[in-house]
């Protein structure tokens, strides 16, 4: 046996494969406890409390303010593709992903507190944008370490219900953060002093509400699950080192286990598509199906819930058929349910002597949206977890991260090009739905190029250079 050969026979299969086999419940439920805090940060503070607030004429005009909060969003993305997987390499090779999962939850925790001296006048515009920037670029990081995390609390057997699970609890997390938010805050239920809405006070008081929410419930998975232990033999790198060791190690996943590197780029294409469903989803629903601001929030609550039942599924399945085709089958009902939204439209229609309205339409196809989002969305995340070789999780779920910050310009694009091509064709009013093919080609893009592709127990894994 030469050299080569003999250094991959001694090469761990998987990082998961590797792992303890004996999978705790209570380390399941603290590592999904993270998911479930982290929703706060994602539906109340950049989706649809704070930032509403922020892009409002208070801070100098919607235009102005979304024109700036767009723009700082855009280098945080450029900061997130260009440093996630240097920052999941590090704490890998260290034997630190715990410690950095806690330190950039920390960070992100506090930042997201800080927004609470965001007053609304124009001159705090560029302190609010500058903390929820900074706030997305410490959540990606974190996110890094968390998904790598779940080789370790996981095994063959159940990781595709574990991610489904924690897919669940982060959908069902942000609803009871977001209805707490709304009764308290927002639209208060009873007469309290965080119900003033002099100089902001309650929206900045949801600010700090996110952070403590995030904080809390993120701290069991800190005490539950173990650190991963350093690599034996590794040596520290300087930082700018790091890049010449990740090129190494890109170059070597493309020569041993060429089909990782497909995955990474078929997933976001098709992620960039689930992401511009609940993006443009009720844009949508508001704009061409005439839902008022209520029935959007209610169907953003009911979406996340079925979402989140069918992340849980999805789990289940992908555990007895694998998450190649869990994504394939989820890929294809979301072409199905969108086709119909977009040819149906907002019409009524008559279907076994009854009237169907176009409302009824987007309630239906809309649900099975979200229905087929969760576990796209789950599996894709217990794919990649598959193909990870041993100790390497952190920085292939930074690639996984750079890689659909990469090509998330796609959805919106052809989004916006579908629409302004169907504009002087079609009625006044009428342009908007068809935005919804662009989201139904990149998900058909995203389908097509994973195809191809080798599932796991198929697809080798990487054999990467050590430090």
């Amino acid at each position: 046996m030469n050299s080569a050969t003999a250094s991959e026979a001694q090469q761990p299969s998987s990082e998961l494969e590797t792992g303890s086999q004996a999978v705790s419940k209570g380390q399941i439920l603290a590592w999904a406890s993270w998911d479930w805090g982290s929703a706060a940060f994602n539906a109340i503070m950049t989706t649809f409390v704070f930032t509403v607030y922020l892009t409002s004429d208070a801070f100098g005009g919607e235009d102005q303010a979304s024109a700036v909060l767009g723009g700082a969003l855009a280098v945080a993305g450029l900061a997130i593709a260009l440093l996630a997987p240097v920052t999941g390499q590090r704490s890998d090779i260290g034997g630190r992903r715990k410690l950095w999962l806690g330190v950039n939850t920390g960070v992100v925790a506090l930042l997201t507190a800080l927004c609470f001296f965001v007053f609304p006048r124009p001159e705090f515009l560029l302190l609010g944008v500058t903390l929820i920037a900074l706030g997305n670029v410490f959540f990606e990081f974190a996110g890094v370490n968390y998904n790598a995390m779940l080789a370790q609390i996981s095994n063959p057997r159940n990781i595709g219900k574990v991610s489904g699970f924690g897919w669940g609890m982060g959908y069902l997390g942000g609803i009871v953060a977001l209805l707490i938010v709304l009764q308290l805050f927002v639209q208060p239920s009873f007469d309290w002093f965080g119900a003033s809405t002099e100089d902001g006070f309650n929206i900045r008081l949801v600010a700090v509400f996110s952070a403590l929410w995030f904080f809390i419930f993120a701290l069991p998975v800190l005490f539950a699950v173990p650190e991963l232990p350093r690599p034996a033999g590794t040596a520290r790198l300087g930082f700018l080192a790091s890049y010449g060791l990740l090129i190494r190690r890109i170059t070597a996943i493309y020569r041993t286990s060429p089909h990782t590197i497909y995955f990474l780029l078929a997933s976001a294409i098709f992620r960039d598509g689930l992401a511009a469903v609940f993006t443009f989803g009720g844009i949508i629903a508001a704009g061409t199906f005439g839902f008022e601001l209520k029935d959007v929030i209610f169907f953003a609550i009911f979406g996340n819930v079925v979402a989140a039942v069918g992340a849980m599924i999805g789990g289940f399945l992908d555990d007895r058929v694998g998450p190649k085709a869990v994504i394939l089958g989820s890929l294809v009902g979301l072409l199905i349910a969108g086709t119909v939204i977009l040819v149906l439209g907002n019409g009524d229609y008559v279907f076994f002597g009854s009237t169907w309205a176009g409302a009824t339409t987007f309630w239906v196809f809309g649900l099975f949206l979200c229905l087929f989002v969760g576990p796209a969305q789950s599996s894709s995340r217990a794919y990649l977890a598959r193909l990870a070789p041993h100790g390497e999780s952190g920085e292939l779920f930074g690639l996984y991260a750079t890689t659909g910050r990469a090509v998330s310009f796609l959805a919106p694009t052809l989004f916006t090009l579908c629409i302004a091509l169907a504009a002087p064709l079609v009625a006044e009013g009428e342009a908007q739905r068809w935005g919804i093919l662009g989201i139904m080609v990149v998900l058909l893009a995203g389908l097509l190029v994973l195809l191809p592709v080798k599932p796991p127990g198929k697809a080798e894994i990487a054999v990467v250079p050590s430090v």
